[in-house]
């Protein structure tokens, strides 16, 4: 089911923006330092780690195929740059959170929440929010209903920044 900004609660919204792209309100689609110190990692011997920006996410989730390749990766700057040009930060979230994968076969908020913990996005609270959006850097692999320490940790730390940002009120730098 799809949920229009209006209808998304804003408690989940703030708990993936947290954990996915904290400077998501402030770039225009894509994260240079982190972009910068992800090269610089993976050139000094340490494991290349993913530097990409919701709006990235949406370019690559919504009109690209899986996989690695410069010419998928060229098509998701392109694409990235067409959809910071023509659509809100609001309309870039939305779409971000109706079509995240959180499971095998689950897309969107509102089957996650559904899937997760049997209940509407609206009806989650802010530690299964923080939950769900722990798992997006690998959704397959996490259970958020029976969440192992590791994932619960995450969920933790993104509560407490989200207090740190300043809770929900934050989203309105979006509008």
């Amino acid at each position: 089911t799809w949920l229009n900004w209006d209808e998304m609660p804003k408690q989940a919204a703030l708990a993936v923006v947290t954990s996915e792209d904290q400077l998501f309100p402030l770039h225009r689609g894509f994260d240079i330092d982190s972009i910068i110190s992800s090269l610089r990692d993976s050139g000094n011997g340490g494991q290349l780690r993913g530097a990409s920006t919701i709006s990235q996410q949406v370019a690559r989730n919504l009109y690209l195929w899986t996989g690695r390749s410069w010419l998928r990766k060229g098509l998701e700057v392109w694409f990235t740059l067409l959809i910071e040009v023509t659509w809100s930060k609001q309309r870039i979230l939305e779409v971000y959170l109706n079509i995240a994968e959180w499971g095998n076969g689950v897309f969107g908020l509102e089957a996650a929440s559904r899937y997760h913990f049997a209940k509407s996005a609206a009806q989650l609270t802010a530690f299964e929010s923080a939950l769900l959006a722990a798992t997006l850097p690998s959704p397959l692999r996490y259970k958020p209903a029976q969440p192992a320490e590791h994932l619960r940790d995450r969920a933790l730390w993104n509560l407490q920044q989200q207090k740190r940002l300043g809770g929900t009120q934050w989203l309105s730098q979006l509008e």
